[in-house]
């Protein structure tokens, strides 16, 4: 595996927002990272790339594997020519992630001066070559605009080039087509996936929207309140989801034909990370909830295609 995330734990403060994390995700893979907010999904990813001390978090136990090197050990001088260079990192919101007073150009052509050792005119040729890659029609002249003349849509496409001038193994899209209206959100996400085929790239999905999960993802970890609920292959998670948070999400997903008020939710809230229930985190809102839900932490156990969390797996039904 390219990637191989043990244990992870990762403490701020005196909270422990997650705890024992396990998922892998290998080149020419999409590992969907999905969960409510509040999950622990943003915080993954910041812990994958070791920007973790930029909230005051750290890495307490546990391991991130990149190729070989446990990211978790290693100091910020050797994480810093990784970023940008073999981890690419597409941010939450194009509309704030760009330097609204530098041309795009620059601000692309900046990561392989940096990371690929380019000259200013070879690095500006691979970012014009890489818009063209994104569809972005007369890329020569986009490079010459500021941020504010772009759509919502061009900025993404943008912010993608960023992740992909330093020729990344492997890309952590933070939610990137949150901001973004349908159309634009389905031509992002089909950009990706064509990406991650022709360039043999490993792609950490974190999204919302479990039907994006379905169409694209090679794999799935559920992440629920800081733990890990499920991490199986799609098909056989969407076929039969064996934690009851998963069947909860799938249940969420519209369906051509449904009656009307027919759509599931999901009673409750994720607790914050202060309010963090004793035993399963999902038990509050659980149906299935029974004695022991309330007082003992569910281990990590095999089940088809994966593993799962839950002290009650092999009693949920296909959704």
């Amino acid at each position: 595996m390219l990637l191989d995330v043990k244990d992870l734990t990762v403490g701020i403060g005196i909270v422990e927002p997650l705890s024992g994390i396990s998922f892998a995700v290998d080149r020419g893979e999409i590992l969907g990272l999905v969960g409510e907010s509040g999950s622990g999904k943003s915080l993954t990813a910041l812990a994958v790339t070791g920007l973790l001390p930029l909230i005051g978090g750290r890495i307490t136990s546990g391991s991130v594997m990149f190729d070989g090197t446990d990211l978790a050990r290693l100091p910020e001088t050797k994480l810093r020519p990784l970023r940008g260079r073999r981890i690419g990192f597409i941010t939450q919101n194009p509309m704030t992630a760009l330097d609204p007073v530098q041309r795009i150009g620059p601000q692309v052509d900046v990561v392989a001066r940096m990371h690929l050792g380019l000259s200013a005119a070879a690095a500006r040729a691979k970012t014009v070559d890489l818009l063209t890659q994104l569809r972005i029609p007369e890329a020569a002249v986009i490079c010459d605009a500021y941020p504010h003349q772009l759509s919502g849509g061009m900025k993404q496409r943008i912010v993608i080039a960023m992740a992909l001038a330093g020729d990344p193994d492997l890309i952590v899209a933070d939610e990137p087509t949150t901001a973004l209206d349908v159309t634009v959100q389905a031509q992002i996400i089909h950009i990706l996936a064509t990406l991650v085929k022709e360039r043999g790239l490993a792609l950490i999905l974190i999204t919302h929207d479990m039907g994006v999960v379905a169409q694209i993802c090679d794999r799935v970890a559920v992440l629920y309140a800081g733990r890990l609920a499920e991490a199986r292959e799609v098909r056989p998670l969407f076929a039969a989801p064996a934690h009851p948070y998963t069947a909860a999400l799938i249940g969420c997903i519209p369906r051509a034909g449904i009656e009307p008020g027919a759509l599931k939710g999901i009673p409750g809230t994720v607790p914050g990370v202060a309010q963090y229930p004793t035993g399963c985190r999902f038990h509050p809102r659980c149906p299935k909830a029974t004695e022991i839900c309330l007082t003992a932490i569910p281990q990590i156990t095999p089940t088809p295609g994966g593993t799962v969390a839950c002290h009650h797996a092999l009693e949920v039904a296909i959704v």
